[in-house]
């Protein structure tokens, strides 16, 4: 049906009972999209995202007498996890259980809009840094902020359908839109149905954490779950904390034209990542105009006349900032609320999620988790790679034989600054940890051809191999589109292929990702010159 309204915000009622979803206009956000399931603002692009991910009309199905899968969450791994198994074409009875938007935080909250946000910025930032090029630029880049949101949605709504109830109807799976929450080992309850299951994936995801500040929520805040809400820019923005999603958000505002201040509790952005990386990305955003201010202490938020004051602490002075909006990047909880676990004995904590075995399996046999919930990665291609496991796991492993591991996985990150930082495998650190001995290459892109046709000569490839040996151990990548070459260098370290068979790889000319194969040769010119063989070839030359 049309979702219209004449009223600030009116409330469609479902056929069924199940969470009332609210479509809002020109009201303050909820502070979390799971508090109160909303989309804001109220346009065709949103109206056309509803109809897929949370239909208004939607009649939940008679529950079968009992499922061999039953899934709660529509996010990546549930999605997965579902698909995948129903695909399988083998008559299982599969439910799947959303109480929010179907697609999860990746469709709605997370990838797609913020990479959509992303590039509208970093064409922003290409038009401002046309001169070396030999373009001139205008004096100043006008931004329609609206547009880029409008665009945003857009995106998201066309891209929506695969994540539709719908879709998933079609493949055979019973979609029940509502809170599920366990009733004992044996069945699931949403609303006022009772499914009962042979087995059970939890899959509820994460939400994005909220420090303890005090007068932080009376002042009112943002989150990637409400953010790409916004219709106008903050002309002052503060983003609290510096790690991947803080990062992204901060460099994607200040290009769109926000006056951004990123406070970070650390000495350094990005600190899980590469120091040398992340130097390259801190210094980016200087060069940009970004305020950083790191190793401060946030004490207070108060709403005044002039804006948000947020009060903080840095090297033993109190300072303040004043910002129109505050947008938080702290980190995300387990979305652990209403399921119930008690009840069937799946431990958790509450900050580290369900506990699960390296299998995916919980405390309890037949209830298995995937994702966000339960894992250190917090990626959405993590969680689509568990979601495989969990199949396998879960319908195919009769008596545990043939199981597969969550840490036989080889897994890469990308966080998605610009320049982009991807990683794969061990750092330095943790090798050593492991009792590895290791030698690093380093390729700067200032070496790289391509690199300097783009006029992208920061950045660099660096590569961790086991001391004497060719076996890749870890890799970090720095370059504008670092996500594109990692795969690359992960497909070596999960088929055990090492240097030596990168050095065998001809790379089209000129590519950036010839920094990989530069790399390589690099390993090869040194074992070449550890070894007589120089002095062998000059021998034989003499007979030729």
């Amino acid at each position: 049906m049309p979702l219209t309204s004449n009223a600030s915000m009116k409330t469609f009622a479902d056929p069924k009972p199940r969470t009332q979803l609210l479509l809002r206009e020109n009201l303050p956000m909820p502070q979390s999209i799971r508090d109160e399931p909303f989309v804001q603002p109220l346009d065709e692009y949103n109206q056309s995202l509803i109809s897929h991910v949370h239909p208004l009309d939607w009649v939940n199905p008679q529950s079968a007498p009992c499922y061999d899968l039953v899934v709660i969450g529509a996010g990546t791994a549930g999605l997965v996890v579902a698909a995948g198994a129903a695909g399988l074409k083998l008559g299982l009875k599969i439910a799947l259980i959303e109480k929010s938007l179907m697609g999860g935080d990746c469709l709605n909250l997370g990838c797609v809009p913020s990479k959509t946000v992303i590039q509208s910025s970093r064409v922003a930032a290409n038009i401002r840094n046309a001169a070396p090029f030999g373009i001139h630029p205008p004096d100043s880049v006008d931004i329609d902020f609206a547009a880029v949101m409008q665009r945003m949605r857009r995106i998201r709504a066309g891209i929506s359908h695969h994540d539709s109830a719908e879709e998933f109807r079609n493949l055979g799976i019973d979609v029940f839109l509502g809170s599920g929450q366990f009733i004992d080992g044996k069945a699931i309850a949403v609303n006022s149905s009772r499914l009962y299951f042979k087995k059970a994936v939890i899959a509820t995801g994460a939400s994005a954490s909220s420090p303890q500040i005090s007068g932080l929520t009376e002042a009112g805040f943002l989150t990637n779950e409400t953010v790409f809400s916004l219709t106008h820019r903050p002309r002052r923005l503060a983003v609290i904390g510096g790690g991947p999603i803080g990062c992204e958000l901060a460099q994607a505002f200040q290009r769109l034209g926000s006056e951004v201040t990123l406070l970070h509790k650390n000495g350094r952005l990005l600190n899980r990542e590469d120091a040398d990386a992340a130097k390259i990305v801190q210094q980016r955003f200087l060069q940009e105009g970004m305020h950083i201010i790191l190793d401060c202490t946030l004490q207070q938020v108060e709403q005044t006349n002039v804006g948000k004051v947020i009060h903080y602490q840095q090297n033993g002075a109190v300072k303040t900032v004043v910002v129109d909006e505050i947008l938080v990047g702290v980190g995300r909880s387990p979305n652990l609320d209403g399921l119930n676990l008690e009840a069937v004995g799946v431990k958790y904590d509450s900050r580290r999620g369900v506990v699960v075995n390296d299998y995916l399996q919980t405390t309890n046999k037949r209830i298995y988790a995937a994702g966000d919930i339960c894992m250190n990665w917090k990626y959405t291609h993590a969680a689509d790679a568990a979601a495989r496991i969990v199949i396998q796991n879960a319908l195919f492993c009769p008596f545990g034989l043939g199981r597969s591991k969550l840490n036989s996985l080889i897994m890469p990150w990308v966080t998605y600054t610009d320049p982009e930082i991807a990683h794969v495998g061990l750092y330095e650190m943790e090798a050593h940890a492991q009792g590895f001995d290791t030698q690093t290459i380093h390729i700067p892109f200032s070496t790289v051809d391509r690199a300097l046709t783009d006029g992208e000569p920061e950045g660099f490839v660096k590569i961790l191999h086991r001391r004497g040996s060719d076996q890749i151990l870890g890799a970090t990548i720095v370059a504008r589109h670092a996500g594109e070459f990692i795969s690359e260098i992960t497909l070596a370290i999960v088929t055990k292929q090492g240097l030596n068979a990168l050095a065998r790889v001809i790379h089209p000319y000129p590519t950036q990702a010839e920094a990989i194969k530069k790399a390589a040769d690099e390993y090869y010119r040194q074992t070449f010159l550890q070894f007589p063989i120089p002095f062998l070839l000059k021998l034989l030359a003499k007979f030729i």
